[in-house]
């Protein structure tokens, strides 16, 4: 049945004593988002307004319709590798298209969202294993170093995937610009240094003003340091992007990737938050929160967006007790937006660098690749393969074969469920799983056995190759066979061909079957 439109129950039930927390939350926010946008919109290939334009516009609709309490939506390093990486191939050069497509994959993303929103497909979004996603972020973080770290050593970069752009790095770099290194390792060596000590504080934004401060002061331009440029002051008239049906068709896998990269990363946010702090979250209410963000942004000239990890724990730490606070930080970003666009003329490309590869360094986690190594061998090599997919095939590809291999992993499972033989517990008449109870006696001819699943087409010759191995297994002879289905909430018409199929088996064998 579709969703429906409802309002979030933070708003039902918001206290007024919240109000100065929300307001002095959304301020600190503002100081970290406009950075944030900046450095983004370089890493999609677009203007640094059109960054601006997206925390903006998304901002203005998302605390109003969002379920987490703390989730902020904004531009993230990983869409915007993936629009600029993707986008790039179809836009050719052209600045003006380019933005085009980027502001229609926006729109493409929002519509998918509003439709998964009406179906009801939130829970959906947890089908895609956490594994993949780590091997997902760790890929775009090695991709995104190979096209940002020519830029701060303040040379050109190279085209094509991550190799091409890794070996012309290693070999321009007796190219490097001393004076563009300094400052942009200067740069980074204050963000690294934030990210240590001064956790979810606005580092970035007083790193932007510094970079700003010592272009003026040390005439960076003259010395051969490429700066941002001018940024447009006043806002862009809102309206749908000129593309041609053929681009559409085009931009639907990028689209699709958006969706599912934005829709994982949102709902995995909100469940932390919420299950941190004691309230519902609602994955499906999200979706349309997502989904109309998305429509303002891609109206407002701007590209796709989703809830920030970084972002929201600024959000949190500041004190926010509703997403109010993503509202009032949209508002001050209008008003810069409005009235103080022309002071980041004089940023240096390489701080915007080093902006960029510090706010991406989280997304290569180290003890999280640890951690699924001692948890499973076979899960870490997907996590490898999925950062194998991006740096082979570029993001979107990435996505996609994120979410095939999630879907492969759940049918596998899906398809293998646990058969087990059963004996009584002593002093009960309650059986359990044997391997708990190896010493316990067998009652003599009789086999019990439970299937831990539904019995659905895709799983049951698993399931009676499975019983027939534990039969086998006996050393008595077995005159009843008793299957338990206690833990079976769902029996397809294969598995009660299935279950008809066992019984002739049995009688054929001399052997009584029976259900339990």
């Amino acid at each position: 049945m579709p969703s429906r439109l409802t309002v979030p129950d933070w708003l039902r039930h918001y206290d007024p004593r919240w109000l100065r927390l929300d307001l002095v939350a959304g301020l600190t926010l503002a100081a970290y988002l406009l950075p944030a946008g900046i450095g983004d919109a370089s890493l999609a290939g677009l203007a640094p307004e059109a960054g601006l334009y997206a925390c903006l516009f998304s901002g203005l609709v998302f605390w109003l319709l969002c379920s987490s309490r703390h989730t902020l939506i904004t531009v993230t390093s990983a869409l915007s590798l993936l629009i600029g990486s993707s986008v790039a191939d179809l836009s050719a050069g052209d600045l003006t298209r380019h933005a085009a497509l980027a502001a229609c994959t926006t729109l493409m993303m929002a519509s998918i969202a509003l439709v998964a929103w009406l179906f009801r497909a939130g829970q959906a979004v947890s089908f895609f294993s956490e594994t993949v996603l780590v091997g997902f972020k760790a890929g775009l973080a090695l991709y995104l170093a190979s096209s940002q770290l020519p830029k701060l050593f303040g040379f050109k970069g190279g085209h094509g995937d991550f190799w091409e752009k890794t070996a012309h790095f290693f070999g321009h770099l007796g190219e490097t610009h001393e004076m563009a290194l300094l400052v942009g390792g200067a740069a980074l060596a204050v963000l690294i240094a934030g990210k240590l000590w001064l956790k979810n504080r606005p580092v970035a934004f007083f790193v932007v003003v510094g970079g700003i401060v010592a272009a003026r002061m040390l005439d960076l331009e003259t010395r051969g340091v490429a700066l941002l440029g001018e940024v447009p002051q006043g806002l862009p008239m809102p309206g749908l992007p000129p593309v041609s049906r053929a681009d559409l068709n085009q931009l639907l896998p990028v689209a699709l990737a958006s969706f599912v990269l934005a829709a994982v990363e949102s709902s995995a946010i909100g469940r932390m938050f919420a299950q941190k702090h004691g309230y519902r979250f609602d994955a499906n209410q999200e979706l349309l929160a997502i989904g109309a963000g998305n429509i303002a942004a891609g109206l407002g000239r701007g590209f796709p967006v989703s809830g920030g990890m970084s972002q929201s724990l600024v959000n949190e730490s500041a004190g926010a007790r509703t997403p109010l606070s993503g509202l009032v930080a949209a508002l001050f970003t209008l008003m810069v937006v409005l009235f103080a666009s022309g002071l980041l003329r004089n940023l240096p490309q390489p701080v915007l660098a080093a902006i960029v590869l510090a706010a991406v360094m989280s997304l290569f986690s180290i003890s999280a690749l640890r951690h699924i190594w001692h948890f499973s061998r076979a899960e870490f090599f997907v996590a490898i393969a999925a950062l194998l997919g991006v740096l082979g095939s570029g993001p979107v590809n990435g996505v996609l074969l994120g979410a095939a291999i999630s879907i492969v992993l759940l049918l596998r499972q899906a398809a293998r469920p646990r058969v087990v033989e059963l004996v009584r517990v002593p002093g009960s008449a309650i059986f359990a799983d044997r391997r708990h109870y190896p010493n316990e006696p067998q009652v003599p001819g009789v086999f019990v056995a439970r299937c831990e699943s539904s019995l659905l087409y895709f799983n049951v010759e698993f399931v009676r190759d499975r019983l027939l191995e534990l039969l086998a297994a006996r050393p008595d002879a077995v005159r009843l066979v008793v299957l338990y289905l206690g833990a079976t909430p769902k029996v397809d018409l294969a598995g009660a061909e299935l279950i008809a199929d066992l019984h002739k088996t049995f009688a054929a064998r001399g052997i009584s079957f029976k259900l339990a």
